[in-house]
């Protein structure tokens, strides 16, 4: 396994700089295990990290993984510790990712602020702090787009679009796929038209217990980087939409979503161009209102921190391939068709999956280590 960069001399001063930069903004450092289970990984990581997953197990042969990226064991180490309702954490370590072309071991940096409730001052403080880090090693004018996963699943909600077809969509935005296939019916060619019919119906956890058993007696833990779970939740979106006439992403819904995608450019302008969209698509939905109402406020914070909003780039098709963000997501890098140097957003939901009693804001980013200190490669 290849290892990262050398944590001593020069480099080590860099990386324990950007770390300093963190904390000096008040993200108290921890150091989340290496060793993690697997399962929320595979729940809840976008499908990109499900396949570069290094698989192993503990003593006891639990199944466990070797940490692919770091919000998900600061938020469990959060709720491990019993924290309130508020705390900031700041992190510098490897994570460990199968990779054809890129080392398998690399150092990332970041902080995850969990609790806090004036929600779009906090996206603006990520946003500045992820940008301030740059500019600390001579990343003076970055390339910063903007998208809001908020804004998107409130959009999909006020279309009426079917859960599955949602999923399906919010997949093929992330990894800047056509949406084409999309579609929540069984054709008669689908080679699983006989199973959906089967289990249309049935009780739900019937058959996530059938499919787990029959994918352990085969010992088989995911495919495809989905757990047992996921893969019985697709079909039980598939045979609930069948059931229920194949309603899906309608042709009318489709296009409404093409030209939210296509929107792009000044987040104030691309602010106006959203509610002219909305009011021409008649949607009247309170979450696609509360939704465009905190991206304009969001706006507003950003600018106050005295960012050049007008240079940043939204983009209604961006998604990140994360599947636990719920809101505000961005990337930076050093110009087109360069790699990423720091990328966040907010996951209000991630706390209550890992079992919080009650959903907790949160967001964050990460810093790809080598590539900010080092240059981009």
């Amino acid at each position: 396994m290849t290892r990262p960069e050398a944590e001593t001399g020069a480099d080590g001063a860099a990386q324990a700089r950007l770390l300093a930069h963190l904390t000096a903004a008040g993200y108290a450092p921890v150091t989340p295990p290496v060793l993690q289970p697997i399962e929320p990984f595979l729940e809840l990581s976008g499908e990109d990290i499900r396949r570069r997953i290094f698989v192993t197990q503990d003593v006891s042969g639990a199944e466990m993984c070797l940490r692919p990226e770091f919000t998900i064991p600061v938020c469990r180490l959060h709720r491990a510790r019993g924290a309130g309702a508020q705390a900031d954490y700041g992190y510098l370590g490897p994570v460990f990712r199968l990779a054809a072309e890129e080392p398998d071991e690399f150092l990332q940096a970041g902080i995850e602020s969990i609790g806090r409730t004036d929600i779009p001052a906090a996206d603006a403080e990520v946003l500045g702090l992820a940008l301030e880090g740059l500019a600390l090693f001579g990343h003076a004018s970055p390339v910063v787009r903007l998208g809001d996963m908020g804004l998107t699943v409130a959009l999909l909600d006020g279309l009426g679009v079917p859960p599955a077809a949602k999923r399906r969509t919010l997949r093929a935005l992330a990894a800047g796929r056509s949406l084409d296939g999309i579609t929540n019916a069984a054709t008669p060619e689908d080679p699983h038209a006989g199973l959906l019919a089967a289990i249309q119906g049935q009780d739900p956890r019937g058959v996530r217990a059938f499919v787990e058993d029959v994918l352990a007696i085969a010992g088989i833990s995911a495919v495809g980087g989905r757990s047992a779970g996921e893969i019985a939740e697709r079909f039980l979106a598939k045979a609930s939409a069948q059931a229920s006439g194949g309603a899906g992403l309608n042709a009318e819904n489709r296009a409404v979503i093409e030209r939210y995608s296509a929107i792009a450019g000044d987040p104030d302008a691309a602010a106006r161009s959203l509610r002219a969209l909305v009011a021409e698509a008649g949607i009247r939905h309170d979450a696609v209102a509360a939704a465009l109402d905190l991206f304009e406020e969001r706006n507003g914070f950003i600018a106050a921190r005295g960012l050049a909003l007008d240079a940043f780039r939204f983009s209604g098709g961006f998604a990140r391939n994360l599947d636990y963000y719920t809101g505000f997501i961005f990337e930076v890098t050093g110009g087109a068709d360069r790699p990423v140097l720091v990328g966040g957003g907010r996951y209000d939901g991630l706390l209550t999956h890992l079992g919080a009693p009650e959903p907790q804001p949160a967001v964050g980013c990460t810093f790809w280590v080598d590539r900010v200190v080092g240059g981009a490669r």
